[in-house]
């Protein structure tokens, strides 16, 4: 049965997908499984240049990507850096994977018994299953896929039902790379299907909510499949008395409400020292206030609509219970409808409780509550509070204050004098505090190496010792 697809700048259903269902999944993965040993039979070098292939065939893609991106996200900007980012991370998998598998291949390793040797080998998973969201459709249905790929396996990847036109120019461009199509494929279908998929693959890497993540880490255990876990976070940014207010609230609007805050890495709470509070406060809705919806050109403002109708609901809701607690809106507070999509202006709450909607639950939204705090003391308590700990920001007036404070944070990255900067780099390792997630890093070399088993070789090179040699008489001396 065909599913429709909302346009969210139009609000109109325009496209619609084909789910499969799990007779197609399993003969689907059964074919990937069959093309995967000759796939991990290549060196690392090789498989490298089959990544390039495909970067470049991305790259003659690139209108049609961008195009579908648009259409399923409703922005176009960011869209077009999704594509051109992507394409760059085939090619950085490509020039680093071989030597970081060199360098976890230990050969030869002496043990504690001298006539004992070791080699450890890398042994890729044979099909991993990629479950992807809607806030950046291209970007996190391919970031665990590439290093799977450079690892050796075979990668089957389920986007989201709300964003998948990118789905068929990413297969035609895979399709130009035999070599890749043999051993990749992404597949339309709702949450039925990638319930699906979990049980088809080897190790399941999944991007969304926690909700959905504890649904889908349940089914892996049942299939008793390791699971990779990117969850949601409430990411807090501590703004010390040593800031200054004005930068502070710049950086503050951005790393808030940036993709219109649909990111799991945007600032949802903002603690600011009462010393600087007043001018914080008033630069900030100054900035919010200025900022423009992406309406009704794509190609110019700032705020695009909210990729997910029932998103905007979502918000909506938040921010009334905190009004109806006692929060105070300084700027924005309603959503609207503009040629039949959602959209929200920057929205700045004051007077919010621990007890609102808002401070508990990821919001998703362009929304900064900010709550004026005494001391670093109160600010860190009040971060360190909630089920999450994906990533926070601490701004000061220099960099070894706020790392101070930064350690103190129960989050997997802090942002010193920035904010999400995990969204930028891919260098650093990092984990998911509390119920942002669960498993093995995506970033840095865990973001490959995740994707191997390890199989010791172990050598003896003397006599192995017979069964006599444990009798009770052999062993009392």
């Amino acid at each position: 049965m065909s599913l429709a697809v909302v346009n969210p700048r139009t609000g109109e259903a325009d496209y619609s997908i084909e789910p499969l269902d799990g007779d197609a999944i399993a003969a689907l993965t059964t074919k990937l499984r069959q093309a995967q040993p000759a796939w991990a039979a290549l060196t690392p070098e090789v498989r490298g240049d089959a990544l390039r292939k495909l970067a470049a065939a991305m790259g003659r893609q690139r209108d049609a990507l961008v195009a579908a991106l648009t259409a399923d996200t409703g922005r176009a900007g960011i869209s077009a850096i999704e594509v051109e980012a992507m394409t760059k991370t085939f090619i950085r998998w490509a020039d680093h994977a071989p030597a970081v598998i060199a360098a976890a291949h230990v050969r030869d390793r002496q043990t504690a018994i001298p006539t004992i040797t070791t080699t450890t080998r890398l042994v890729p998973y044979q099909l991993v299953g990629v479950i992807s969201p809607w806030n950046f459709p291209l970007t996190l249905a391919l970031i665990d896929a590439i290093p799977a790929l450079a690892a050796g396996s075979a990668v089957i990847i389920k986007p989201s039902e709300v964003t998948p036109r990118f789905i068929r120019p990413l297969m035609a461009a895979i399709a130009e790379v035999p070599q890749i199509a043999a051993v990749l494929t992404l597949i339309e279908g709702d949450g039925v299907t990638g319930g699906a998929l979990v049980e088809h693959v080897d190790f399941i890497a999944f991007t969304g909510s926690v909700a959905t993540g504890c649904k889908v880490g349940e089914v892996a255990a049942r299939a008793f499949i390791p699971a990779s876990l990117e969850l949601g976070g409430k990411d807090p940014m501590l703004v010390l008395a040593s800031a200054d207010p004005a930068k502070a609230a710049e950086t503050a609007l951005r790393a808030s409400v940036l993709n219109t805050g649909q990111a799991c890495q945007s600032i949802e709470r903002v603690y600011v020292a009462r010393e600087i509070a007043e001018p914080f406060l008033a630069a900030l809705v100054e900035g919010a206030k200025a900022a423009r919806l992406n309406y009704p050109d794509v190609h110019k403002g700032d705020i695009g609509p909210f990729i997910f109708a029932r998103q905007a609901e979502i918000v909506q809701s938040q921010i009334d219970d905190a009004v109806a607690k006692g929060a105070q809106v300084l700027a924005g507070g309603q959503v609207e409808t503009l040629g039949g999509g959602k959209y929200l202006r920057p929205t700045v709450l004051v007077d919010v409780t621990a007890d609102m909607a808002i401070m508990e639950e990821e919001t998703f939204g362009p929304v900064i509550p900010v709550t004026i705090v005494d001391s670093v003391d109160e600010a860190v308590r009040h971060a360190n509070s909630g089920i999450f700990g994906l990533s926070a920001a601490v701004l000061a007036g220099s960099t070894e204050e706020a790392e101070t404070v930064a350690v103190r944070l129960k989050a997997g990255g802090v942002s010193i004098n920035d904010g999400s900067l995990t969204g930028l780099v891919w260098e650093a390792e990092k984990s998911s505090f509390g119920k942002s997630g669960l498993g093995p890093s995506r970033m840095g070399e865990s973001g490959l190496l995740r994707f191997f088993r390890k199989q010791a070789i172990i050598r003896q090179s003397a006599s192995a010792l017979p069964l006599s040699a444990y009798s009770e008489e052999a062993l009392r001396g």
